[in-house]
């Protein structure tokens, strides 16, 4: 009878477009790292052209710059960071490195937290919108628009807009950490087979390679489906 490991029963390894997960964590591993690499070429144009990329503080309304040179390092260097955790998640899921993957999840649940926190403050203080939309530059598209709607609307809009994010991003999660169940799941699932004949037992290695290790110990392929044949739980 064909055993079923019992990580296997608690969650889906499919995710969405009918993908195995680890497929689903590559590809979204490879997306974020398309993203903070197109990210981190226009923070580097930016800082060999800061003239380009250089507002003034009648532009944006306030007395602040948009970019100086602190901050365009400090956003480089998180770029570089994410580009790293994007390429360790990619390859654990790959390679099947369960620990690969664990800062990539921990970035996702940082997102998260900090995108409800964002729907939280905007539940608790409604005003709170209406005055970060006066402070956006004058010339900000659609300001004036965006303005004129009533301010109970605009909060359910920028509450049902978080509410999408925040389902999708908790699908993600959901996928990233089925993942890393599966391959911690399988890494650690090791079946050694106990094979009794006559007055010796025998240790097998999982029933994929028992019967090479059997043909080379000189035991009968017989003997794996035998009524003497215990299976047992490698302890992790």
């Amino acid at each position: 009878m064909k055993m079923v490991a019992p990580w296997t029963r608690f969650y889906s390894n499919s995710c969405c477009l009918c993908c195995h997960v680890r497929t689903g964590t590559i590809l979204l591993g490879v997306w974020y790292l398309i993203i903070n690499a197109v990210v981190l070429l226009i923070l580097l144009s930016a800082l060999a052209d800061p003239d380009q990329y250089h507002f003034t503080s009648s532009e944006l309304g306030g007395d602040f710059e948009f970019m100086d040179d602190a901050n365009m390092c400090i956003a480089i260097a998180i770029s570089l960071l994410m580009i790293l955790i994007c390429a360790m998640a990619t390859y654990g899921a790959y390679k099947q490195h369960a620990a690969w993957i664990i800062p990539f999840f921990c970035y996702q649940i940082f997102d998260f937290a900090l995108n409800t926190l964002v729907a939280v403050t905007v539940l608790v203080y409604p005003s709170s919108v209406q005055d970060y939309i006066r402070q956006l530059p004058p010339n900000f598209p659609y300001k004036d628009d965006i303005m004129s709607v009533n301010s109970t609307c605009l909060v359910l809009i920028i509450l049902l807009f978080i509410s999408i994010i925040l389902t999708f991003k908790g699908y993600l999660i959901s996928c990233v950490w089925n993942c890393y169940r599966y391959i911690n799941g399988r890494n650690n699932s090791d079946v050694l087979v106990y094979v009794t004949g006559n007055d010796t037992t025998v240790l097998l290695p999982p029933y994929d390679d028992a019967t090479v290790t059997g043909a080379a110990n000189g035991l009968p392929s017989s003997s794996l489906d035998s009524p003497n044949t215990e299976t047992s739980q490698q302890p992790g």
